[in-house]
């Protein structure tokens, strides 16, 4: 999570940068980027301290396995 806040923090930078050189398609890409990481901190936020499920292999679609 702290690597990911400061990516979020780079990317604000990045933005600033951005807008003051008028590079429109740059400022859409890291405003998209921003978003998703914006949404993924607020998923390991609310998440903090809770049971995550990883779910089971399938045993039957592994490699070298026949049916």
């Amino acid at each position: 999570m702290p690597r990911l806040e400061e990516i979020h923090a780079n990317l604000v930078d990045r933005l600033a940068e951005a807008k003051e050189q008028g590079w429109l398609g740059e400022v859409a890409a890291i405003e998209t980027t921003m978003a998703a990481a914006a949404q993924k901190l607020d998923a390991m936020r609310t998440a903090r301290n809770k049971p995550v499920h990883l779910g089971m292999p399938d045993v039957r679609l592994s490699a070298g396995r026949r049916a």
